[in-house]
C-alpha cells in the first residue's frame, strides 16, 4: 500500500503501531526519535508517502521533524500522535491542511490504521 515513516520514541508504542500497519499492508521504516527519521529521510527522501510522528520526543520533536520533511518531500503527509491534549500545532500551510491530521493518545489501533488510510487517500 504505503511507505510510512514512522517516529515514536515509546518502543512498546512503536512497535504496536508497526505491527497493525505493516498487517494492513503497509511498508513501515521505524524510528526510535526524530533524529532517526530525519536521517532515513535524507538517506532516501521520495519513498515516504506518510510521516506518521509522536508530537513530543527527545531532541527534534515531530513538528521540527515534519517541516525537515515537507522540506524535502513537499507532498508528503502527515500524522501526528500526541498524549498531550494542550498540543497546538502550527496552522499549516492552507493547501496542505488537507494532508495533515492529529491524533490524540489513547487511540484504538483500528481507529489509527484506519485514519492513515484516509489520510493517504487525500
Amino acid at each position: 500500500m504505503a511507505s510510512i515513516l514512522l517516529a515514536e520514541d515509546d518502543q512498546a508504542m512503536r512497535s504496536f503501531l508497526t505491527k497493525a500497519l505493516v498487517k494492513d499492508g503497509h511498508d513501515v521504516t521505524s524510528c526510535e526519535d526524530g533524529a532517526q527519521a530525519h536521517a532515513a529521510l535524507q538517506a532516501d527522501p521520495t519513498s515516504f508517502d506518510l510521516l506518521l510522528t509522536d508530537v513530543v520526543m527527545p531532541g527534534m520533536d515531530g513538528f521540527e521533524l515534519s517541516q525537515i520533511a515537507q522540506r524535502l518531500v513537499p507532498d508528503i503527509k502527515i500524522m501526528y500522535i500526541t498524549g498531550f491534549s494542550g498540543t497546538a500545532a502550527e496552522k499549516p500551510d492552507p493547501e496542505r491542511a488537507q494532508y495533515i491530521k492529529m491524533m490524540s493518545k489513547p487511540f484504538h489501533l483500528g481507529d489509527l490504521v484506519a485514519q492513515v488510510n484516509l489520510l493517504l487517500e487525500k
